[in-house]
């Protein structure tokens, strides 16, 4: 893997929330903090038969052949703490890649929904507390995810089917599930071109 996403800074002005957090900040050096509401989530049908559809994602069209990175903190403390990106094709058809804090320890991952949810994680106890950027890079008909702490060296996450077209955004998200009060600190949003190689 050589090239990254280009890093044009996406203005947190351009992006609209799917659902509108508790609170918004944004500082004089330009993070923005935002406070979920106690309950938001994403999650279609599989093993517990429920759909959540109350995630706070701040989106912008997100075309093919192009990538995102989202650079944010990781301060979860209860189960289900969550941010990262979010890909969104339709209220059915999205996937979502961060850090999630389950079962007590920070879990890097990623939830791909067509219809139904399927969630791969992998526990990542470094990533707690930490400043982590996620990548997605859309090419032909896949995209490919990739995550880092600080200037390490790229991790991938997963490699998604998808075939989407027209009408898809993406950029940051978070969640609490759980409890009410979680803040977290977004640092940049940046788009450019996908990652030229799969390894």
């Amino acid at each position: 893997m050589t090239a990254q996403v280009s890093g044009r800074r996406v203005d947190w002005s351009e992006g609209r929330w799917t659902h509108e957090p508790a609170a918004t900040h944004i500082s004089p050096e330009g993070v923005l903090r935002a406070t979920a509401v106690e309950g938001s989530d994403a999650w279609r049908h599989t093993s517990y038969g429920f759909v959540h559809d109350s995630e706070h994602a701040l989106v912008a069209p997100f075309a093919p052949d192009s990538g995102v990175e989202v650079e944010f903190g990781t301060p979860f403390s209860q189960q289900f703490d969550q941010a990262g990106v979010f890909v969104r094709a339709s209220h059915e058809h999205w996937v979502k890649a961060g850090v999630e804090f389950a079962d007590g320890v920070p879990q890097i991952g990623a939830v791909v929904t067509d219809g139904r949810s399927d969630w791969s994680a992998s526990p990542a106890p470094e990533r707690g507390d930490a400043r982590v950027t996620f990548r997605v890079s859309w090419s032909g008909d896949a995209l490919t995810i990739r995550a880092r702490q600080g200037e390490r060296r790229w991790q991938l996450v997963r490699v998604v089917p998808f075939d989407a077209r027209d009408g898809v955004s993406a950029g940051p998200f978070l969640c609490a599930p759980t409890r009410a009060g979680l803040q977290v600190p977004f640092y940049a949003w940046r788009t450019g071109a996908p990652d030229d190689s799969l390894h």
